[in-house]
Order: structure tokens, then C-alpha cells, then sequence
């Protein structure tokens, strides 16, 4: 008796460019549609965000009187350099730089070392009165005691008129401490523990272990710290009136409300219509002042930017 025995089946290999990819990784239509669209939205949003920035620069190295006249759109016209060597020709100001530089790096450095002390002193239960500190460091964020107050603490003491004005106020910012606290509560505390069995201390812990680990939320703290040091210039109107402390950004304040003096001065040198074409307008003094202030930022940015978005997803306030 003999018996039959079914065909075996093959099954169907997938034909076309899809045939090395497994089914988990084919898409659909909807979804390359979807891939599409969500491409061009962020290209377009991405350049509505940058076309402010470049609309700057393009019209400060343009034809002033084209610029002035709303011209200069897209393209430059009649490129020249005669803007930057007039704004950075002007009395004081590589002195301001510095001041804004230094400020700059040193406040962000404090800011960065209390900022990681505090956030990781209030992790630590053996802190005494650890619930009443970290409540009095946050309340602050509520609650202030107004300009004038604060300027009568400055003043006495004696840091009106002081480069250090720049920096001693904004080294404890509360956000900042909530940011690392946050972060360093996710590190596992069994790296503490075991660095504790072996006799570290709690500096130690913190500085050989705990502050390598927080590079990411670090970076983030910079990142605010020094774009806040960098753009700030009401400080120098507050507290200022040494001409030799005024910051880079309180300089060109006052330089950008005198633009119409300082073009009408430079108008004045221009002998021919080649030399009116370059000659400063209050609209290319404003543009170039501004080019001035956002560069460098714009050049720093890019180098944290990959902790940037790490830290503040893992550093972020959990509810």
C-alpha cells in the first residue's frame, strides 16, 4: 500500500529592492509618506529658524545704501568688509571683549562647579538639614527682592564698580542645581557605596567619581551659563560707570543707539559715489553689531550640542 504524499510548498521569495530586507524593516506607503513629510516640515522650520542669522550677515557685507533700502534679501550685494573694520575700529572696544570673555569663562566655570556641588551635596542623605537647604535654594526662583534692593547689596558690598559683580551673583542658579541633582539621582548609588567601603570620603566621591560621570547635564549648565554671561548688559548699566568694566554687549548697546551719529561721521569721509556705496548707515551698524554679538555663540554651540539634548533628557524634572 503506498502512500501519497503531499507537494511540499516554497514559499515565496520577495522580488525587487525589498528582497534583503526582513518584513519587520519594510515600510508602507503611509509611512515613507509620513517620512516625507515630516523631512520637508523640519528643512522649512530649520530654515526659518536660520534665515534671521543670515539675513544679518548678508546685509552686513552688502551695499549699505542697498541694505538701508530693504534691498538685500537673498544674495549679497556688492560685497565689502568696511562695515566690521568701522564697528571694530571703535574707541574701546577690544577692552569690552575682554571683559566679556573673562566674565564669560569664569562665571560659567563657577557656575558649572557650584551647580555640580550642590546638585550632588543634595543627594546625599547624611546632609544635615538636606530638605530645608535645597527648599531655600529653590524658593529663590519665586521670589526676589527687587532692583533696588539688590543694588544696595551690591553696593555694600563693594562690588559696584567691580568686575566681580559679573560673576558672584549668577554662581548659585537654582534650575542649574535641580538639573544635576536630578541627573546624578539616576547614577547608580552602588558606585558611591563602593567607593565609601574603600575609604573615600564625600569630596572624594564626589570628585572621582560623581563629577565624570555628569559630563552631559554639565555641558547643558554651560551651555545656559554662558550664553546668559555673554548676552547680558543690564548688569553694566546697573552697576557701571567705569568706562574700563563696561561689558562687549553694554558697549555695542550704546554704539547701536548712536548708529545714526557714527554713520553720519563716516558718511561724511566719503569723497566719491564708490566710497558712499561702502559708506556705514545706521542699518549696517545695527546688523554688523548684532553679527558681532551672536557669532560666538553661534561657533560654540555646535560643539556641545550632541550633550546638550542628552542632558537635558536625562537631567529633566521627573514627575
Amino acid at each position: 500500500m503506498t502512500t501519497a504524499t503531499a507537494p511540499a510548498t516554497t514559499a515565496k521569495k520577495p522580488r525587487g529592492h525589498n528582497a534583503g530586507i526582513s518584513p519587520a524593516m519594510r515600510r508602507t506607503k503611509g509611512e515613507k509618506v509620513f517620512t516625507v513629510v515630516n523631512v520637508l516640515l523640519l528643512t522649512l522650520f530649520a530654515l526659518i529658524c536660520t534665515y534671521p542669522f543670515y539675513y544679518l550677515i548678508i546685509n552686513s557685507l552688502s551695499n549699505n545704501q542697498a541694505a538701508a533700502a530693504g534691498e538685500v534679501n537673498w544674495w549679497i550685494q556688492g560685497l565689502h568688509w568696511d562695515n566690521y573694520k568701522t564697528v571694530l575700529g571703535l574707541d574701546g572696544l577690544g577692552r569690552a571683549a575682554w571683559i566679556s570673555v573673562a566674565r564669560t569663562v569664569i562665571g560659567t566655570v563657577l557656575t558649572v562647579l557650584a551647580s555640580a556641588y550642590l546638585g550632588f551635596m543634595f543627594t546625599q542623605q547624611k546632609m544635615w538639614k538636606r530638605s530645608f537647604w535645597y527648599r531655600f535654594v529653590v524658593i529663590t526662583m519665586y521670589f526676589n527682592a527687587g532692583l533696588i534692593p539688590m543694588f544696595i547689596t551690591m553696593k555694600n558690598y563693594g562690588l559696584t564698580n567691580n568686575f566681580w559683580v559679573y560673576v558672584l551673583p549668577a554662581i548659585v542658579q537654582p534650575f542649574n542645581i535641580i538639573l544635576v541633582k536630578t541627573y546624578i539621582e539616576s547614577i547608580p548609588s552602588s558606585l558611591q557605596e563602593a567607593a565609601e567601603v574603600d575609604g573615600a570620603g564625600t569630596f572624594t566621591v564626589f570628585w572621582k567619581i560623581v563629577l565624570p560621570m555628569c559630563t552631559p547635564i554639565l555641558a547643558t549648565v554651560a551651555i545656559f551659563s554662558a550664553v546668559g554671561q555673554w548676552n547680558s548688559f543690564q548688569d553694566t548699566l546697573i552697576y557701571m560707570t567705569d568706562s574700563k568694566l563696561y561689558s562687549l554687549q553694554y558697549l555695542l548697546y550704546t554704539y547701536i543707539n548712536q548708529a545714526s551719529s557714527i554713520a553720519n561721521s563716516v558718511k561724511a569721509n566719503a569723497a566719491n559715489a564708490a566710497m558712499l556705496a561702502t559708506a556705514t548707515t545706521p542699518t549696517a551698524i545695527r546688523m554688523t553689531v548684532s553679527v558681532i554679538v551672536v557669532l560666538p555663540i553661534m561657533f560654540i554651540y555646535p560643539f556641545f550640542q550632541r550633550f546638550f539634548v542628552k542632558g537635558m533628557m536625562l537631567g529633566a524634572v521627573k514627575g
